[in-house]
């Protein structure tokens, strides 16, 4: 399974990449390939081309605010979630994107 996923929080600082790095770390012993962007205080990091989110199964937003350049997942299946879920227990976050 391909997930693409977007974590931004409102300050853009901590939580952001905290929840970028636990996504990451959970996927692998599920076996999914994830690829994460990051909208934070340094702006867009790592963002998704069209062809990452082309060849997603599921776009995760993890955020507690809207995501800059939202359009660009219209077509896909959208999973959305709070930071705290991701840092609260990641496996299960991705487990529910699994189920879709």
């Amino acid at each position: 399974m391909r997930i693409v996923a977007v974590t931004a929080c409102p300050t853009g600082i901590a939580h952001t990449y905290m929840a970028a790095a636990e996504l990451k770390k959970a996927a692998q012993p599920l076996g999914i390939q994830i690829m994460v962007e990051t909208q934070g205080a340094m702006g867009i990091e790592n963002q998704l081309s069209f062809q990452d989110i082309g060849r997603a199964d599921v776009v995760l937003i993890a955020s507690d605010i809207e995501i800059e350049h939202r359009a660009r997942f219209t077509g896909s299946k959208i999973h959305c979630v709070t930071i705290e879920e991701v840092l609260t227990d990641p496996a299960s976050v991705l487990r529910r994107c699994q189920e879709l």
